[in-house]
C-alpha cells in the first residue's frame, strides 16, 4: 500500500490542500477527513498534480465536498489535476460540472 500525503495551508486566501499518491479504498478517510473540514471552514482548493490514483470512493468525496462547498456558501475547485485525475473524472460523465483550474494564481 502507498502512503497519501496531505499538505494543509493557506494560500490566495483559501486553504490550498496538496495531495501526493493514490487515493483509493485504504486512502481515502484521510482525504475526506481533511477535504471536509477544509471546506467547512473556507474556500479550498485540492492540488491534484501528483496523485497518483482516484477510485470511486475519492470521487464520492469530491462530489461532496462540492455540495458542501454549495452549502456553506464556500468555493471549491480542483487545481492541476493529473492524467489519472482527468479520466477519472471524465469517467463519471459529469467531468464538465467538476470545478477544475489550472492554477490559483491571477491572471
Amino acid at each position: 500500500m502507498t502512503q497519501l500525503d496531505i499538505d494543509v495551508r493557506n494560500e490566495h486566501h483559501r486553504l490550498l490542500l496538496t495531495v501526493s499518491g493514490p487515493i483509493n479504498s485504504y486512502t481515502f478517510t484521510d482525504f475526506q477527513e481533511k477535504v471536509y473540514k477544509a471546506i467547512a471552514q473556507s474556500d479550498t482548493a485540492v492540488d491534484m498534480a501528483k496523485v497518483t490514483a482516484l477510485s470511486s470512493a475519492g470521487i464520492g468525496v469530491i462530489m461532496t465536498a462540492m455540495e458542501d462547498a454549495q452549502t456553506t456558501g464556500h468555493g471549491f475547485a480542483i487545481v492541476n489535476p493529473s492524467e489519472i485525475v482527468r479520466l477519472a473524472i471524465d469517467s463519471t460523465g459529469f467531468g464538465d460540472q467538476f470545478p477544475v483550474v489550472k492554477s490559483l494564481k491571477p491572471a
